[in-house]
């Protein structure tokens, strides 16, 4: 029986707890596959080595959460941004702050190291992008032209363009020698949340929450082709390092995709929930996630994946049959040009601010960088890593194998307690009780760990209920003769708990019926109305999320009905409930808030005009409405994650009512 018959394709590697608090962002080295990079909450950026428990290094410095990070080419760079909008370049190798970049004035969503020289990009959520020199510490240039949040930034191979993705559908391509952009591609429904270049031809590959993956064509300007999938949003693509396929992450599951014609070559099913980064390494594609303070790591043996040939996974568009990928270096596209050295200058073809736009360095930012400092927890795995690179070795670098992958038939567990070895034990981390904690360190003032405490708002996606244990309902047992008996106990009191429940839905299922018929005899207002006259928030919650997919059906009297509503959303307790308000005032504010601010400022009409007096006394009770709003935003906008997040973006698009 062959070997490969017998082992899984994908598998989770490693659970790791990786900050005190809760895990923000995380990217993956690229070159060797095995580095890893997380921001949490706690203000820290900690480095890893893949499928290892202890952490190598802390990095300390800024002060507000982390919101993006970035690992460079050779991993001897990486680059954080929090959601004050500063940004911190640190060297791995030296263990030490490089650089401190000040600026943006809202959270940093993207950042990305230029291929060959010195120089950052960062996207961020007061729309604008720069280009940072890092050896001077000043910004190099502003671009403009993004309405919303710059979600991804991407460098073109031979480091003359920028791609950028953003929550306005829309993704540019900027000339960097120019300092202007050359073509926005639109097409997508939804925000862009990733976007990737190929790595020899003219192609640009973007994924979009309106679940679509597009391929662009940089020299003709216009679209190869679009896949769509009834799958989750795309979370992060990266493209095979011959170019031959792209590896799409969604939630739980990796596709790999052709374009020409489009088309699906493989899905394989990975249970790593929202992956955040894909890398490859030795074959196998290495994917992260996060969710609250742990992060898991999994792997793909990409030898066991289709990337192309005759057994498609799924034609997308027609039947016609599978061709192969065109040969490398007879693509029908332009290839990078390339410089032959990282020797080159690439800030000479870099378009610059004039210098009242470039910060030079100053006695705030020295010392904020002397605060600012690499805590090494692991001196062996931080020499192993990073030291050698500094050294002249006499000898052929050592490889890093492959990991080994788990045999279908039987768990790893069960494996490891046949057979302790070495080998298995890279597989699978140690038990929860027996892993170090890698977050135990002394405390920093910049970041000094809070203690956690019972959260005060409910998330919408959790495993076990907040606050609630199973042997509180349970009686004692007192001796093994009453184990029946406290069984028939225990389930008759999840019975009354099961029958209050279908109570509850089926009267919340009543209510919604009861709206569903005012709406299809009367009109979205009426059916708004009879929700809120219910008095559920749960009702107006399923209502809204229905409305907040079609923009055209709001109109300024339902904003009049929705408003008081969103102000009680946004303080309640349950995340979805928050969610849900802040989407729909968010969709709001950037539909009516102009009209409102324009009709309110303009001068009062001459005669009667009962149309116009309508609408006036509508938008006055409105911008009354998202003033009372607008507080409750304010003192939201300083909570940490993702709804900090909405928060200081509603925060920023209110800044007109102040």
């Amino acid at each position: 029986m062959a070997v490969a018959a017998t082992t899984k394709t994908a598998w989770k590697l490693q659970e790791i707890t990786a900050h005190s608090s809760n895990v923000s962002s995380l990217v993956l080295g690229k070159s060797s596959g095995r580095l890893l990079a997380t921001g949490g909450d706690d203000c820290r950026v900690n480095i890893w080595s893949v499928n290892k428990p202890n952490c190598i290094m802390s990095l300390t410095g800024h002060t507000t959460p982390i919101e993006s990070l970035q690992i460079n080419m050779n991993e001897k760079l990486i680059v954080a941004g929090s959601q004050s909008g500063s940004i911190r370049v640190w060297d791995l190798e030296a263990a030490k702050i490089l650089r401190t970049l000040l600026g943006h004035k809202a959270n940093i969503c993207s950042l990305d190291f230029h291929p060959f020289g010195s120089f950052v990009a960062s996207g961020s959520l007061d729309t604008n992008i720069k280009l940072w020199d890092v050896r001077r510490k000043g910004c190099v240039f502003r671009y403009k032209g993004h309405t919303e949040a710059v979600r991804c930034l991407r460098f073109s191979p031979d480091g003359k363009w920028l791609a950028s993705a953003a929550d306005d559908h829309t993704v540019k391509l900027w000339d960097l020698a120019a300092g202007k952009i050359m073509f926005e591609f639109t097409g997508h429904t939804g925000p862009v949340n990733v976007v990737e270049f190929h790595p020899n031809e003219y192609l640009l590959a973007s994924g979009s929450s309106d679940r679509t993956v597009r391929f662009w064509d940089l020299e003709k300007f216009q679209v190869v082709s679009c896949i769509e999938e009834e799958a989750t949003p795309v979370r992060c693509v990266l493209f095979n390092p011959d170019g031959c396929c792209l590896y799409s992450g969604f939630q739980d599951s990796l596709r790999v995709y052709g374009w020409e014609p489009e088309r699906c070559f493989d899905v394989v099913l990975v249970n790593w929930g929202k992956v955040a980064d894909l890398s490859i390494c030795n074959n196998q594609l290495i994917g992260g996630s996060f969710a609250q303070s742990t992060v898991s790591s999994f792997v793909v043996d990409l030898n066991r994946v289709t990337k192309s040939g005759s057994v498609p996974h799924g034609l997308i568009r027609d039947d016609e049959p599978l061709v192969s990928p065109t040969p490398m270096g007879s693509s029908l596209r332009r290839i990078y040009d390339r410089p032959s050295t990282s020797c080159n200058k690439p800030q000479s073809r870099v378009k610059h601010n004039s210098e009242s736009e470039r910060r030079s360095p100053s006695s705030e930012d020295d010392r904020d960088e002397k605060e600012s400092r690499a805590e090494i927890q692991n001196q062996e795995d931080y020499k192993e890593i990073f030291q050698p690179k500094n050294a002249i070795c006499r000898t052929p670098p050592r490889h890093s194998e492959p990991f080994p992958a788990p045999l279908e038939d039987e768990p790893v567990t069960a494996r490891e307690a046949a057979k302790p070895s070495p080998a298995l034990d890279v597989q699978t981390p140690l038990p929860k009780q027996e892993l170090p904690d890698p977050v135990q360190r002394p405390p920093i003032a910049s970041s000094t760990p809070l203690t956690r405490t019972e959260p005060s708002v409910i998330p919408a996606t959790r495993n076990e209920p907040i606050g609630l244990k199973a042997s509180d309902f349970l009686p004692a047992v007192k001796n093994q003769s009453q184990t029946e008996l406290v069984d028939e106990e225990a389930m008759s009191q999840i019975r009354k708990g099961h029958e209050t429940m279908c109570v509850v839905l089926t009267s919340r299922h009543k209510n919604l019926d009861t709206v569903r018929a005012v709406w299809s005899t009367s009109d979205i207002k009426n059916s708004v109305d009879s929700a809120v006259a219910i008095n559920d928030l749960s009702v107006v919650v399923d209502l809204l999320n229905i409305v907040n997919q079609k923009a055209s059906l709001w109109k300024l009297d339902l904003c009049t009905i929705v408003l008081p509503q969103i102000e009680k959303l946004l303080q309640s307790k349950y995340e979805s409930y928050v969610q849900t308000g802040c989407t729909s005032l968010k969709l709001i504010l950037q539909r009516f808030l102009p009209l409102i601010t324009d009709i309110l400022a303009a001068p009062p009409s001459v005669g009667v005009d009962i149309t116009r007096e309508e609408r006036l006394h509508k938008c006055k009770l409105c911008y009354k409405q998202l003033k009372n709003i607008s507080n409750i935003v304010k003192n939201k906008s300083g909570l940490s994650g993702r709804h900090g997040s909405a928060f200081r973006e509603l925060h920023l698009l209110m800044a007109v009512l102040e």
